[in-house]
Order: C-alpha cells, then sequence, then structure tokens
C-alpha cells in the first residue's frame, strides 16, 4: 500500500511540474507577443523566455500560436475574474459583471492591436476556433463561481450564474466579431452589448 502511495504522489508531482511547465511557456509566449508581435515572436524566443529547449516546447504545444492563444487568453481569464472578485458587494451578479468589464476597458486602447491580432489568429482555422471556444467556456464557468454568492435566491441547481456566464461572454463575442469587422471602440461595443443583459 505504501508503495501505491509513493507511485500516486509521484505521478501527482510529476503532474503538477508539467502543468507548471505548460504555463511557463505559454506565459513566455503571451510576453513575447506583447514584446515583438504575433510575427516577430519566435518559438525559440519562446522557449529562451521559459528556460526550456525548443524540443521541450513541442512537448506541451504544436505551434506557436497554441501557446500564445493559451498564455494570452489565460491572462484575460485571470483578469476578468479578478475584476469581478474585486466589486462592491452590494452589487447584483449582473452588475457585477458589467461594472468588472467596464473596468477592463480602461486603458484597452495600449493593447488593441494584441487584442485585434490575437482574435484574428483564433479566427484562422477551425482548430483554432474549436480551441477558443473551450477557453470561452471556462471564462463562463469562472464568471458562474463567483456570481453565485450575489444571487438573493439560490435554489438548488440554480441555471442563472452558468445563464450569467454563458450570456456575459456570448457578449464580449458579440461585440468582439462587430469591432473586427467595422472598428470603433470596442469596449462601447462590450458596454452596449452587456447593458442588454437580464436575468432574473
Amino acid at each position: 500500500m505504501d508503495v501505491v502511495s509513493r507511485e500516486d504522489s509521484r505521478e501527482t508531482l510529476t503532474m503538477r511540474k508539467q502543468r507548471a511547465t505548460r504555463a511557463r511557456i505559454a506565459a513566455a509566449a503571451a510576453r513575447s507577443v506583447a514584446e515583438s508581435g504575433l510575427a516577430g515572436a519566435t518559438i525559440e524566443q519562446i522557449a529562451a523566455a521559459a528556460e526550456i529547449g525548443r524540443a521541450t516546447f513541442f512537448r506541451y504545444f504544436s505551434s506557436k500560436e497554441d501557446a500564445v492563444a493559451e498564455g494570452m487568453t489565460t491572462h484575460w481569464l485571470d483578469a476578468i475574474t479578478a475584476a469581478i472578485a474585486r466589486q462592491p458587494k452590494g452589487l447584483s451578479a449582473v452588475e457585477a459583471v458589467v461594472a468588472a468589464f467596464e473596468d477592463l476597458g480602461d486603458g484597452f486602447d495600449t493593447i488593441s492591436g494584441q487584442v485585434r491580432e490575437l482574435a484574428t489568429l483564433t479566427r484562422s482555422s477551425p482548430a483554432l476556433s474549436a480551441w477558443t471556444l473551450q477557453i470561452y467556456l471556462r471564462y463562463e464557468a469562472a464568471i458562474a463561481a463567483l456570481v453565485a454568492p450575489r444571487l438573493d435566491d439560490p435554489v438548488a441547481e440554480d441555471p442563472r450564474p452558468r445563464l450569467i456566464g454563458a450570456l456575459a461572454m456570448a457578449s464580449i463575442r458579440i461585440a468582439l466579431d462587430d469591432w473586427l469587422l467595422h472598428g470603433g471602440s470596442l469596449p462601447a461595443r462590450v458596454r452596449a452589448a452587456l447593458s442588454s443583459l437580464q436575468i432574473g
């Protein structure tokens, strides 16, 4: 039994190290793109920043674009959840989500080029589009967990937190699609889309 326990512990430690390495590579990819742009960032540059070799990079990601997409979306997931968590307790679930995205719009002009480049990238192939959908589902789940305690009359298996998360991210997708096609202000488009959120 002790041998099995030790083996399970080693496996768990290995898995934790692998997750940490993957996260480090993705973060390095996001930083490299922020500094050099998507075209300027190379796998060698990303690997060096993550303190790994090129071969190790390809054990975790099939391409530079995959690593960049994960690094950027993880950054935004952290930003979204932090923004919702710091909203005043008196706000309703929907109000907290709207206010959080309002906060995230501050300073958008400085990163608009990166956002456009990443959004265009994730729409460039069916595989990346499918991968991006999974990321949006992670966002929705994270939002649902944060807004659930703000509901005054929760019920068993209450669908409202998930609905709020899903509608919030659908609003973001619609705003982003419109912005890519027509330009203008993405934060303004997000505000307009979120203003229509109504969950009883």
